[in-house]
């Protein structure tokens, strides 16, 4: 269900990013490179009624699609805020280790040191 939606999503997008590039504007737009010019393409009112509804629909599957989206990933998770920190235990730091003393110079570097004797 989700995948079905993300692909008419992802084309509702293509489609609102295609239909706004292609309406006429202020300067020159697109739709002119097509044929020459916008009246010629799409008639005499160059296209201003298709385009506005092509453009509010495709913006209405677009908005729609977004909430479904967004209701369907609501359900898959949950905050870590809702379940609680407590699935990883808390530990407490390592303890740094004594470094080893350096061996005198007549004994082997893997020798244990001799210990004091005991009184």
């Amino acid at each position: 269900m989700s995948n079905l939606v993300s692909v008419v999503h992802i084309i509702a997008c293509v489609l609102l990013v295609l239909v706004v590039l292609i309406q006429s504007g202020k300067g020159a737009e697109i739709s002119a490179s097509f044929a020459g010019s916008s009246q010629t393409v799409f008639g005499s009112s160059g296209g201003a009624n298709f385009f506005t509804r092509f453009t509010a629909a495709t913006a209405t599957i677009f908005m729609i699609t977004s909430i479904v989206l967004t209701i369907l990933s609501g359900q898959a998770k949950k905050s870590i805020f809702e379940t609680g920190a407590q699935s990883a235990p808390i530990t407490a730091p390592a303890q740094p280790t004594t470094p080893a003393q350096p061996a005198a110079p007549g004994q082997p570097q893997n020798a244990a040191p001799a210990q004091a004797p005991q009184q």
